[in-house]
């Protein structure tokens, strides 16, 4: 499968990418988010790692940019470690956030674990749940018949949540199943995107009828 690296570190870059051709992957490289997006275009790789601090045009545009029109799997490579930079990462459509200095084989792990979950097995059954609609075989997800604007975890989400309807699941159990194990990210991550599904299929999402908060629990799906 085919990597894009984009980082304006030249070692970075090397470490990287000799780390992941190792590991099997085809692996291409750029140093700025214009060379990254023309590199996008044309080898149409299988997922993205991005640097977010990058001269002229940052890895949050250029993440930003892609997601327009892809569902392509994003992860942030990055020295910027606050709490509220990972959940702007996540908001911008990221998979996963990887804080520098950071370990080869850990990464090497996340982007294996990001794309096993992104090529899931897309057999499993449709959700339809009044005017709500969850197509795992297109990853699509519809409300009223318009298509909702999704990150890929925000649809993995809803659609795990939705095919276990009526079960109640914890933050962490959530973190485990939907982000995997391998991912190392808070459960406020979980609250945060609860919060964006419900600004998007609920009619008043301070009181989800939908998305249902089970006080000192965790979240269930209610059809």
């Amino acid at each position: 499968m085919k990597v894009l690296v984009v980082d304006d570190e030249t070692t970075i870059l090397e470490t990287v990418e000799t780390k992941l051709r190792k590991e099997g992957f085809s692996v291409f490289t750029a140093e700025s988010a214009e060379d990254g997006m023309r590199i996008y275009k044309q080898a149409k790789p299988d997922l993205l790692i991005l640097d977010v601090m990058l001269p002229n045009r940052s890895g949050m545009d250029l993440c930003r940019a892609i997601r327009r029109d892809s569902k392509v799997p994003i992860i942030f490579l990055t020295a910027k470690a606050s709490e509220q930079d990972r959940i702007q990462g996540f908001e911008m459509g990221a998979d996963d956030y990887v804080v520098k200095p950071f370990n080869l084989s850990e990464l090497a792990a996340r982007v294996k674990a990001v794309l096993r979950r992104s090529t899931g097995d897309p057999s499993k059954d449709l959700i339809e749940s009044g005017n709500l609609r969850i197509d795992p075989k297109t990853h699509d997800a519809t409300l009223e018949g318009k298509t909702l604007s999704l990150s890929p975890k925000e649809f993995a989400l809803l659609y795990f949540l939705g095919r276990n309807s009526g079960q109640v699941f914890s933050r962490d159990t959530l973190l485990d199943r939907v982000w995997g194990p391998e991912s190392y990210v808070s459960a406020r991550t979980v609250d945060v995107h609860i919060r964006w599904l419900r600004e998007r299929i609920e009619i008043d999402p301070s009181h989800p009828v939908r998305l249902v908060t089970v006080r000192g629990v965790g979240y269930k799906f209610v059809s």
